[in-house]
């Protein structure tokens, strides 16, 4: 089982914290290897809801749908890894072993949309985990969602790591015809080394590719995302991905520089010394260069593409090559006028 992270941190709003005392088993090999291979835990959830809203400035999305928690993607970037605290796990080997499994997802969706009070908009599903994680080919849970969207005339839009999306192009063809879906595929490198240790269990940069052919050969609304943009190890990738974006008939492009928020950071930092050692020095000089002399920063803005003078270099040239390629155009609006609210049960009265 590979890992995105050899580190269980501690949670921050816990008082205390566990270390395990090896000294003791330092020659159990096979104990020790257990320790640091560990399999995956799927927890179901017994959430009463299951779309979230956000008021944040720079983000594009109101409304987010996440069908599980925690990924199985295992990346040691992603941002998300702090919001597994929540639940009372840690950000390294919790966050991607430990899934919590929303298994009423497609009931709540369903519930969410027939409340009076909704105006239709979109929702964005992917807003924290990624709902094509290794979990969905198990439990079906985002495809189930797509139905109800499609039943709904509910607009969404996917971003994805894991060409397991294709799966449901019998879904996305319908709702991409009645304009109500827009899908991007995230591609961080072409070199499938670097997507091995750095992506440890999403699909390989290839087949990202292939799924964004498909999606465009089938007339859905597909797009490439750069996510995240690492300084020192993946910018110079920019002109190539996006190239190939273009060759596989992405529509659009854009990118987010890398964030560290919390206990993202140390988990980062391990895997950087763990599997980038010869260049572990240069990349955190120019993360550093693109965030004020720190790891991270969270202001609005400003922590989705950083600031100084590598920052606007990275811009800059992603703004060339997006334009030599024609990703610089607006995927066609979705349509929320076409949302149809079922009627409502005679035998429950709805409260809102």
């Amino acid at each position: 089982m590979r890992h995105g992270s050899k580190l269980n941190p501690p949670n921050r709003f816990e008082a205390f914290h566990r270390e395990i005392d090896l000294e003791h088993v330092e020659w159990d090999d096979e104990y020790l290897r257990q320790l640091e291979n560990r399999r995956i835990e799927y927890i179901f959830d017994n959430s009463k809801s299951v779309v979230s809203e956000n008021n944040s400035p720079d983000i594009p999305f109101r409304y987010s749908l996440n069908p599980y928690r925690g990924c199985a993607h295992a990346c040691p970037y992603c941002y998300a890894r702090n919001t597994h605290e929540y639940l009372g796990y840690n950000a390294g080997l919790d966050f991607e072993t430990k899934i919590v499994v929303k298994r009423d997802a497609p009931k709540l969706f369903r519930e969410f949309l027939s409340r009076k009070l909704w105006q239709p908009e979109r929702i964005a599903f992917s807003g924290v985990t990624d709902c094509y994680q290794p979990a969905e080919r198990e439990f079906g849970l985002t495809r189930q969602c797509l139905e109800v969207a499609l039943e709904y005339r509910q607009p969404i839009s996917i971003v994805t790591k894991n060409a397991l999306v294709i799966r449901d192009l019998d879904l996305l063809k319908p709702l991409a015809n009645l304009n109500l879906v827009h899908v991007f595929l995230s591609v961080t490198t072409l070199d499938p080394e670097l997507a091995r240790v750095m992506e440890p269990r999403t699909s390989i940069p290839a087949a990202r590719l292939r799924a964004v052919k498909i999606l465009a050969e089938a007339n859905v609304p597909v797009g490439v995302m750069v996510a995240p943009i690492i300084p020192g190890l993946n910018d110079s990738e920019l002109p190539a991905i996006l190239a190939e974006a273009k060759a596989a008939g992405a529509e659009r492009a854009s990118y987010i520089m890398l964030r560290l928020p919390l206990t993202v950071e140390p988990v980062f930092i391990e895997w950087l010394e763990r599997t980038q050692p010869d260049k572990q020095d240069r990349i955190e000089s120019r993360i550093r260069d693109t965030r004020d002399g720190n790891l991270n920063s969270s202001r609005f803005g400003e922590r989705m593409r950083g600031s100084g003078r590598i920052a606007d270099q990275i811009k800059n040239m992603f703004q060339v090559f997006v334009r030599k390629h024609g990703l610089d155009q607006q995927l066609p609006p979705l349509d929320c006028s076409q949302f149809q609210r079922p009627d409502p049960d005679p035998e429950q009265l709805k409260l809102f």
